[in-house]
């Protein structure tokens, strides 16, 4: 296991290495989300009885900024590692496709949980939050981060370019994350969105994290959670086995 723990070791250092870009900067992003929205929709968001829309928001923006920044570690270092051509010095040595895949998967749910964990910080020092079932917050973090650090591992092998990972990122995993309910609760949609919202994996990420603060959901969070669950298990086969093929990698 010294090729993982190797692998692991660069990954971390890759993104610590320039903390202020990968770590601060999403921080003070979502600062800026929930000052604007906060302020400009706080008198017109119903949500959950006894919850003020400003506390509301603050699982929901963790929850984003972890998912995106899980995504951006895993896919960003695979498109520089193909295009710069180092990605021969991954693939050369004797690693497994399932050494490999644990690193990058790894290293994206540190830097997503540490984003999280930064928003989360500079949040709670203007509106109190508290916890009603952790246990949840943990394992919808986790489960959410390794997803996105799934996705970002597909991403980057099937991109040859960086165009083509920013369309997968602007047309598939942005418009997911800000219709998963970030913003607002699903309650208030009509009927017809309602379901639709349903087929979003990220609303069961966004809405059994947000459980684990309020202890209440659209939906059951242990129905969020095998689902979640099951996502996770689908994506990890299709990426080690993408990584296994050296599908766009060693051909």
């Amino acid at each position: 296991m010294s090729g993982f723990r190797t692998l692991f070791y660069k990954e971390l250092l890759r993104f610590w290495k320039v903390a202020f870009q990968t770590v601060l900067a999403p921080v003070i992003t979502a600062l800026l989300y929930l000052t604007i929205f906060g302020h400009a929709l706080r008198d017109h968001v119903q949500v959950y009885p006894g919850v003020q829309y400003t506390s509301f928001l603050v699982p929901g923006l963790v929850m984003m900024s972890v998912l995106q920044n899980a995504f951006a570690n895993s896919s960003s270092s695979l498109i520089q590692s193909k295009i710069t051509g180092n990605l021969v010095f991954v693939l050369l040595p004797p690693l497994s496709h399932y050494e490999m895949y644990a690193a990058y998967v790894l290293a994206a749910v540190v830097r997503g949980l540490c984003v999280g964990l930064g928003v989360f910080i500079v949040t709670v020092w203007f509106i109190p939050m508290s916890f009603t079932a952790p246990l949840y917050i943990i394992a919808f973090a986790v489960l959410g981060s390794a997803i996105l650090g799934t996705l970002g591992v597909i991403a980057g092998i099937w991109a040859e370019k960086f165009d083509q990972l920013a369309a997968f990122q602007n047309f598939l995993i942005m418009p997911l994350t800000f219709l998963s309910g970030v913003f607002y609760s699903t309650h208030t949609l009509p009927s017809g969105w309602r379901e639709v919202s349903r087929l979003n994996p990220f609303f069961y990420m966004i809405d059994g994290f947000r459980y684990g603060f309020f202890g209440m959901s659209d939906i059951d969070p242990l129905r969020s959670l095998l689902i979640v669950g099951g996502f996770f298990v689908v994506l990890a086969v299709l990426a080690m086995r993408m990584l296994a093929s050296g599908y766009k990698l060693r051909h």
